[in-house]
């Protein structure tokens, strides 16, 4: 499958075009739903796009709209591809939201990360610490699920049409030991590799700049190559993330990041930065402070 036309992308237009109609024909979700038979939080669910529809669901769901013809083919098409699985759907029990399905499909991507490094550009000894850290009630098996999907996710920088990834890292990101100072040390060096590819741009923001535009939290803003398919807004969290598409909060986004990138050193800068915490870490210069009291 081409991941440009991930089933979460295609469940996403396919929601956005069903509101469309639903909207101009002047009929309501309650409608909609007794006429299918359901529920209408199912209907408002494939409106979001957080539901598939079988085809014959929005063959119903359009004769109700009075849409025929090419146009309801189109349509009953896209919910086909859209219920196809992706590559992602055997570590289904460990992923939360749609959040992998839409960066597969995503031209680029812009993150902020405050606590640690993407996982776009992790080692896998740093995502199984990390992730052992974060997850304590994670088996073994789940941890390794959750690694051998991040490493999957990272041949999205060096397919054929690799995504564009613009991410600026907070200095603690670079200056805590997550897994200790041999497997802090290669991630680093990976970083290092990483801001090689034409495709990838990394800066610091440092602990020098003070306060500064995005301190409410990490982020990620995903832009699609069609214009049907409108940018999101990913906040993370622990439980997940939360999804946030409407034009007001992506401007919004917009601005923060723009901020943050130009508080942060510049590429070249972080890269200098990043090859000098490798040799000489910061953190072997600080004493070690107890948590204890």
């Amino acid at each position: 499958m081409n991941p440009r036309n991930s089933p979460t992308i295609r469940r996403r237009r396919l929601g956005a075009e069903l509101r469309r109609y639903r909207d101009a024909a002047g009929v309501t979700i309650d409608v909609v739903a007794e006429r299918l038979g359901c529920s209408p939080s199912k209907v408002s669910r494939i409106e979001t796009g957080h539901t598939s529809a079988t085809p014959r669901d929005v063959k119903d769901m359009l004769d109700v709209y009075g849409i025929n013809g090419v146009e309801s083919e189109e349509l009953v098409q896209i919910s086909r591809e859209a219920r196809q699985k992706g590559w992602w759907h055997p570590f289904s029990p460990v992923l939360t939201g749609a959040y992998v399905g839409l960066e597969a499909a995503a031209r680029s991507i812009r993150a902020y990360e405050q606590q640690v490094i993407p996982g776009l550009l992790q080692t896998d000894k740093y995502a199984i610490a990390m992730i052992r850290a974060a997850r304590l009630g994670d088996s073994d098996r789940e941890i390794e699920q959750r690694v051998r999907v991040r490493m999957a996710r990272q041949a999205l920088l060096i397919q054929d049409d690799p995504i564009d990834l613009q991410v600026v890292l907070d200095e603690a990101v670079v200056s805590r030991p997550v897994g200790g100072d041999e497997v802090m040390r290669d991630q680093l060096l990976r970083l290092i590799e990483a801001t090689r590819l034409p495709n990838v741009t990394l800066q610091i923001l440092p602990f020098a700049a003070g306060a500064h535009a995005g301190m409410d939290g990490t982020f990620a803003i995903l832009d699609f190559p069609d214009a049907e398919d409108p940018n999101v807004v990913f906040a993370e969290n622990a439980t997940g993330g939360l999804f946030l598409e409407k034009s007001d909060e992506l401007r919004k986004y917009d601005s923060i990041f723009e901020t943050i990138r130009s508080s942060a050193l510049s590429p070249e800068e972080s890269r200098d930065m990043i090859v000098l915490l490798a040799e000489e870490p910061l953190w072997k210069l600080r004493p070690r402070v107890s948590g204890s009291t």
